[in-house]
């Protein structure tokens, strides 16, 4: 990683241009190519020092509704539960921790009605009913961005 690549992970970190062609308007603040720029970012990807590029929503202003689970999954059960969450698309963590309840995941959903039925799929679809839910009572924003 050179100093453009430092400056890259820097830059598209905050305010993204919301245009028809960012990297090109990325690029021009950078002093590189819109093809150079795109490349490097590629690269870092593949490299695995980027995840994702994409927006963050405030769901709650938007009228989704979402919730942290816990459940309490045997090991003979793992596989299958993993894949069974994993494959909604509301599902935007899905991790597993040491301890009595081993599988956390957030789910977030259009209506109250949606999630229900998709904590429902799972139980049923894995046979796993032990599942906590624990909502938000009150959101804190921290600033995750990190100076490269």
């Amino acid at each position: 990683m050179d100093d453009i690549d430092r400056k890259i992970l820097n830059r598209i970190q905050r305010e993204f241009p919301i245009a028809e062609e960012p990297f090109r308007i990325l690029g021009e603040e950078l002093g590189i190519g819109e093809d150079d720029l795109i490349g490097r970012i590629r690269r870092m990807k593949e490299e695995g020092l980027i995840r994702r590029i994409g927006a963050v929503f405030e769901g709650r202003k938007l009228g989704f509704v979402s919730t942290l689970c816990a459940a309490r999954v045997p090991e003979e059960s793992l596989q299958r539960f993993v894949e069974t969450v994993n494959a909604l698309p509301g599902v935007t963590h899905n991790y597993r921790r040491s301890g009595e309840y081993n599988i956390w995941f957030t789910l977030i959903a259009h209506s109250e009605e949606r999630l229900r039925s998709e904590i429902d799929a799972i139980k049923t679809g894995t046979g796993v009913e032990d599942i906590l839910e624990m909502r938000a009572v009150r959101t804190f924003k921290i600033d995750a961005r990190f100076e490269v």
